[in-house]
């Protein structure tokens, strides 16, 4: 195992400042990166980049594969010649937290804009790049752009609730709608590639600046997505496509109800007979985007928590074997080395840790969950081990802030203690204690360096809406934030020129 160290930021993009409603890939998100490289830091995380479905919530993706077209920046399609400047003056919207509805009504106006004059003949260069792009990617771009104009035909239902013959896919059905919907299918196929030509330049970007970017792989995929209507005997469904049972977790540190995320629950044993080939290609796709992978859920390789799919919390619900070393064995048999972070949080188990152990991946500390018991509690610092990594808090949490400041008297009290701070330098000497961890890799959501109370928070776990949406302006992000972290990267051996190859032999 590579011991060296590293520290980095989460922030998803969509939390970039900018004036069109919602962060992009754009010139924000290139002054990001010069944030960091100033901050000498060497890691990005990012939740994950598919296109968001119910609630808004980039863990409920219309497709595993395909990128998020609300991320698309508009002065990068001017760059291109694909928009105009004037353009740019009706796609303006407040700089306040993200209003999805708005968002998505102006960025289909956007790359409706875009996609008419790429067909007029703009930018006639990017026809050959195009084609290239949707040929390297058919094996899943040909059902998302179906599956994505059939949702538009009909009113944005849930795909079981389509023409039964369609929810079928009789081949038939399908070939007359590929030959009625050809424009819309064209239209969602430019999306993609505009999406997928602006992340590259971003990632090409932060390499260039000595970036790596973790990136985030959800274990399930959402009901309503193109993945599981194209591959229904993957999951556990009914004649009709609907789910009998769902998959979430049980009562936990996050929630006391458990929590009900109602995707479909795989069928390990179809997958298997197949060499996990879906679950490989995943993997592949998602290497192609970013550097590491944050495996979400880890625990689902070694048991699910199968729910009814009419149940009103997860508290009820039984657990089902997952495949365990197996799909990983065909990943590395065809992907070779897999940079992967396992998100073993939860309600861990022994053979949880010994599934993580066998693969030589590093698990996840958490320090908002190390304070208020006793000094056995694995997540506080002297407990770590250098083959994790340690974060002051994550997306389903709230801010430090927020945190300390709604805790009770004991847990405050520990962490004062533990500290030696005081109630105004609480965060701070939270992220110091990350990035003097022995813990190989330290993340810090941008929500604790900027000090944020809990309306800063990302998610609030059972919560059906009202998350996703923060943001910071840009004023907010000074110079002396970056300051601050390159003295603790300095501090504690973690600058660019340490940072690891990989992340898992």
């Amino acid at each position: 195992m590579n011991t060296r160290r590293a520290a980095g930021v989460l922030l998803h993009p969509t939390s970039l400042p900018g004036a069109f409603g919602i962060g992009d890939l754009g010139p924000a998100a290139h002054r990001w990166l010069e944030w960091l490289d100033d901050a000498s830091l060497a890691l990005w995380q990012v939740l994950p980049l598919g296109p968001t479905g119910y609630g808004d919530s980039p863990y409920q993706c219309f497709s595993a594969f395909a990128g998020n077209p609300l991320m698309v920046s508009p002065e990068l399609l001017v760059n291109d010649g694909l928009l105009e400047q004037i353009d740019l003056d009706g796609l303006r919207l407040p700089e306040s937290r993200v209003d999805f509805g708005a968002v998505i009504a102006k960025k289909q106006e956007m790359l409706g804009i875009a996609f008419r004059r790429f067909e007029a003949g703009a930018a006639p260069a990017l026809r050959r790049e195009l084609d290239a792009f949707a040929a390297a990617h058919a094996a899943w771009l040909d059902d998302y752009a179906l599956f994505a104009a059939l949702k538009l035909e009909h009113g944005g239902r849930n795909w079981v609730d389509w023409d039964p013959a369609l929810t079928r896919r009789t081949p038939a059905a399908l070939a007359a709608a590929r030959e009625r919907l050809r424009p819309r299918i064209d239209h969602e196929r430019f999306a993609q590639f505009v999406w997928f030509r602006q992340w590259g330049a971003l990632r090409d970007a932060a390499r260039a600046r000595g970036v790596r970017i973790i990136g985030d792989v959800p274990i399930f995929v959402a009901h309503d997505s193109a993945d599981v209507w194209a591959h229904p005997e993957l999951f556990h469904l009914g004649e009709d496509g609907r789910m009998p049972v769902v998959a979430g977790v049980p009562p936990d540190l996050f929630s006391a109800t458990g929590q009900l995320w109602g995707n479909p629950i795989y069928r390990w044993d179809v997958m298997a007979g197949n060499g996990y080939a879906w679950w490989v290609e995943r993997m592949k796709s998602a290497l192609e985007l970013v550097d590491v992978v944050r495996l979400d859920h880890f625990i689902g390789f070694t048991r699910t928590w199968e729910v009814p799919a009419n149940a009103a919390t997860a508290e009820t619900g039984r657990w089902l074997p997952g495949p365990g070393e197996a799909v990983f064995r065909s990943m590395r048999g065809e992907l070779g080395l897999l940079p992967i972070i396992a998100e073993d949080l939860g309600l861990v188990t022994p053979d949880v840790v010994a599934l993580r152990e066998q693969l030589h991946l590093p698990g996840m500390k958490v320090l908002q969950f190390a304070f208020g018991g006793g000094d056995d509690n694995v997540y506080l610092p002297h407990h770590h081990v250098p083959e994790c990594a340690v974060y002051t808090g994550t997306h389903d949490n709230d801010t430090t802030r927020g945190w300390f400041d709604t805790a009770d008297t004991g847990t405050r009290d520990h962490a004062r203690r533990y500290l030696q701070a005081d109630d105004r330098g609480l965060v701070r000497a939270m992220i110091r204690a990350a990035f003097a961890s022995v813990a190989r890799l330290a993340i810090v959501p941008l929500t604790d360096v900027l000090e944020q109370g809990g309306e800063a928070r990302m998610n609030l776990p059972g919560r059906p809406s009202g998350n996703w949406s923060w943001r910071f302006r840009e004023s907010e992000l000074t110079r002396e934030h970056a300051a601050r972290l390159r003295d603790l990267a300095h501090l504690y051996g973690r600058t660019p020129a340490t940072i690891p190859a990989v992340v898992a032999p």
